[in-house]
C-alpha cells in the first residue's frame, strides 16, 4: 500500500496489520520523522507500535541517518534505492518480525 503522507500512513497502520513501513522522510501534511513519533507514542491507535519503520531519504549524511534513528525509525535507506540493498534490509528486518504487539507495549 501506497500512503500520500505521513498522517495517511499513521491512518493506515490504525487499521492494518503491516509487518514493516518504507518512511518517506520528506512528506506533505506530516513528514515522516513526525509519523514515526506518532507510530511510536503508546497513546496512538496504531495496531502495532514496535512495527519496523525503515527510513527512506534523499538526505545521505550520517546526520540525517541518526536523526532518522533518534525518531524512532529502526534502519535507513538513501535514495535512490538500489534494489540489493531493499533486498538486505528486508530480509534483515521480516526474518526478524514480531508477531503483532499490544497496543500498551512501548517500543524497545
Amino acid at each position: 500500500d501506497i500512503a500520500a503522507n505521513g498522517k495517511e500512513a499513521v491512518q493506515a497502520l490504525e487499521m492494518i496489520p503491516y509487518n514493516m513501513v518504507l518512511m518517506d522522510c520528506q512528506m506533505p501534511q506530516m513528514d515522516g520523522y513526525d509519523a514515526t513519533r506518532e507510530i511510536r507514542n503508546p497513546d496512538s491507535k496504531v495496531l502495532n507500535h514496535n512495527i519496523i519503520i525503515v527510513a527512506m531519504t534523499a538526505n545521505a549524511m550520517k546526520e540525517d541517518r541518526e536523526r532518522c534513528l533518534e525518531a524512532g525509525m529502526d534502519d535507513y535507506l538513501s535514495k535512490p534505492v538500489k534494489p540489493l540493498k531493499l533486498d538486505n534490509i528486508l530480509k534483515k528486518w521480516l526474518s526478524k518480525s514480531e508477531p503483532l504487539m499490544a497496543k500498551s507495549e512501548p517500543h524497545r
